[in-house]
């Protein structure tokens, strides 16, 4: 009787040390191409890669390379989720940006509800670098753990 509570904290302690993490990363890419003329999406990958099988190892005495051609990296199974453009032909349209931020809660509410919790956000802009170039998006990576 006296090992009952000792083997409840081993298995207690077994049970916390095998759960491992998870991690899935959406990514959000949001136009900021003048005339409403970009492309705005949420993208979510539906199968996993293995990061190893595209790693080359290199040192001073060997250069051992990875032979994967690239289109093996690619992801075929994927999730598009259509978002608007942050321009139109009338300018910055912040409708659109009310409307993305209406999708994009939505996802990040469907993820939670699934158990996943949001654990880091990070983004990033390329943007019109002057007169010639129409070019730019908005990038946000939703790193969720669980």
């Amino acid at each position: 009787m006296k090992k009952l509570p000792f083997l409840l904290i081993v298995f207690m302690c077994l049970g916390f040390e095998m759960q491992a993490q998870e991690f899935r990363v959406i990514t959000s890419v949001e136009s900021i191409v003048p005339n409403g003329l970009g492309r705005s999406r949420i993208i979510n990958a539906l199968e996993e890669k293995d990061y190893k099988e595209f790693t080359s190892v290199q040192t001073e005495d060997d250069n051992t390379r990875n032979k994967a051609d690239r289109s093996e990296i690619r992801v075929k199974n994927f999730e598009e989720t259509k978002l608007l453009n942050f321009f139109n032909l009338g300018g910055i349209r912040f409708q659109n940006i009310a409307a993305n931020d209406a999708v994009i809660t939505s996802m990040i509410n469907t993820m939670v509800g699934e158990g996943w919790e949001l654990a880091f956000v990070t983004s990033a802009v390329e943007s019109d670098s002057g007169k010639d170039d129409g070019q730019g998006i908005f990038i946000t990576r939703y790193i969720f753990k669980r």
